[in-house]
């Protein structure tokens, strides 16, 4: 065993000792591509979403410098025709690209990785004579000549230069030169039989193209095949919690929510686990350089962009455009530049049917809450604030505190969203009613009877709570919102998901820029 090839099976076996959801399916995409001209793969997925585990996955089941049947004889990848195919079959080259960066800092970086792969990778090969002044391809190519054999290449965090050294210096041109010379000419089909690379951001592209044109990018934004295997499904959490006794609504609540690719409902999985070994739910999603790099840009307010971000934290979504993103963070041009890179990080969610982009969970609300009032945005944070206490006085029935309330939220964001507009309005609603978030399932223009409601409350499980049902009228009367909500039935609708129920309507008058408010319990009449 090398440093660097053939390192053998230890890190995936640490992982098999531990508490492990089976994504071994992901080997049987990785088969496939194998020898064709998909070999080359770049997959890129959020901070703490299992990249590293997936590489040590794939460098435990190709190395064949040990044995790993026992590993992966339980596992969803045993089953699948091309297990045995290439199970321990191939030479492997690991690269922890951390570890580089980690420990030096200067332009010389990519010539010490060079020299230290081609140093083990010769060590390797006793008998395979080199020439004089070769680098690390020349190396693997006299090795592919005399022995025939092709290299399994696995990079772990890739991006990680690209994130140390910035945009047109030294060390980044050497970098990507580096990853030309090694897997763009046609050398490179000669040498590996796969290559596979993941990190946080997809390849940088220089202008309009990829600067490794050559790879197949599987990324938050397309996830291709690898789709299943980019998080926890609902399945897979529904079993942890089952099996450790923890409440299945509360890890939804928490860790749900990402839309990744063909996958609706995905959760988490660091969070996830780590929730489960401590028996809490509670933000584990603590705040990195990552997003201390885009904060400022957020701050600018490119095109509105503040303006989107507090509609999703009142649970909307807003559209967004990624492919203009020369996905490097130090390249940014627009708030879709911004909303792409949170999407890249985690931070949002992204919907590639409604090209729409969303905060997936409460997890990252509370982070980008925090975000918020690190850029002091004072009205929002102020409006958060209060929320706690507008929902108390909606339960309690008191609408002369409730319509105060949302005229404090209302004349707090003014500066911010359109003042008499009606969908700026409802969007104030929400935040108005963002601290709710906590114990209820807020849903915005929901389908209810014979029309929709502005806003419902649903009070997540174990809530001892009624539900609200919130009607928002524009220069009429309170009246006439409670009128709407029973003529248009929409208790009957919500009354299916729980028992008690509040109406509330809310107008809001132009002339006076104040709000009215009437609050009834409701009863069914049958």
């Amino acid at each position: 065993m090398g440093k660097y090839i053939n390192i053998g099976n230890k890190g995936f076996q640490v992982t098999r000792n531990s508490e492990y959801v089976d994504k071994s399916g992901l080997i049987s995409v990785v088969n496939k591509t194998l020898f064709t001209n998909q070999q080359f793969s770049c997959v890129t997925r959020c901070r703490r979403f299992g990249k590293s585990m997936a590489a040590k996955m794939l460098c435990a089941y190709y190395d064949r410098s040990v044995d790993s049947r026992s590993l992966f004889a339980d596992l969803e990848i045993a089953k699948d025709p091309s297990f045995e195919k290439h199970l321990n079959k191939y030479p492997v080259i690991f690269l922890d690209m951390t570890t580089f960066v980690t420990k030096f800092h200067d332009d010389d970086i990519v010539e010490k990785i060079d020299s230290a792969l081609k140093a083990d990778v010769v060590e390797a090969y006793p008998h395979v004579p080199m020439r004089e002044n070769s680098d690390l391809m020349d190396c693997l190519l006299r090795i592919a000549e005399v022995t025939e054999d092709q290299f399994i290449f696995i990079i772990d965090e890739w991006d990680a230069i690209c994130r140390e050294f910035h945009h047109g210096t030294s060390a980044m041109d050497r970098y990507v030169n580096w990853l030309r010379r090694m897997f763009k000419s046609v050398d490179g089909t000669r040498v590996f039989a796969g290559v596979y690379m993941t990190g946080i951001l997809p390849i940088k592209k220089y202008k309009t193209e990829s600067a490794l044109n050559n790879f197949i990018e599987y990324s938050m934004v397309m996830p291709r095949k690898m789709a299943p295997y980019f998080g926890f499904t609902k399945h897979e959490v529904r079993m942890l919690a089952e099996k450790h006794g923890m409440d299945f609504d509360e890890l939804v609540k928490w860790y749900d929510g990402y839309q990744i690719g063909t996958q609706p409902s995905m959760f988490n999985p660091n969070s996830v686990m780590q929730a489960i070994d401590n028996g809490l739910c509670m933000s584990y999603w603590a705040s990195t350089g990552a997003f201390d790099a885009v904060a400022h840009y957020i701050q600018m307010n490119y095109e509105g962009l503040k303006d989107d971000i507090i509609q999703m934290l009142a649970g909307g979504r807003r559209p967004v455009d990624p492919t203009g993103f020369q996905n490097d963070m130090s390249v940014i041009h627009s708030r879709d530049d911004v909303l792409t890179v949170l999407i890249h990080l985690g931070y949002l969610s992204y919907d590639w049917q409604e090209e729409e982009c969303y905060i997936p969970n409460h997890e990252v609300a509370k982070e980008m809450e925090n975000a918020v009032k690190v850029n002091n945005w004072q009205p929002v944070v102020n409006s958060i604030q209060q929320s706690k206490q507008l929902l108390r006085s909606t339960l309690e029935g008191d609408c002369e505190a409730v319509a105060r309330g949302i005229d404090n939220a209302h004349d707090e964001n003014t500066s911010i969203l359109s003042y008499n507009n009606e969908n700026s309005l409802a969007c104030v609603l929400s935040i108005a009613y963002y601290y709710a978030r906590n114990d209820y399932i807020i849903h915005r223009e929901l389908a209810s009877g014979k029309g929709f409601a502005d806003l419902v409350l649903i009070p997540r499980k174990n809530v001892d709570s009624p539900a609200i049902v919130l009607e928002l009228k524009y220069n009429r009367n309170a009246d006439a919102a409670i009128d709407q909500i029973k003529r248009k039935q929409y208790p009957a609708k919500v009354a299916e998901y729980t028992g008690d129920l509040l109406l509330v309507g809310i107008n809001y008058d132009k002339e006076s820029k104040t709000h009215q408010c009437i609050i009834e319990k409701w009863h069914d009449p049958d």
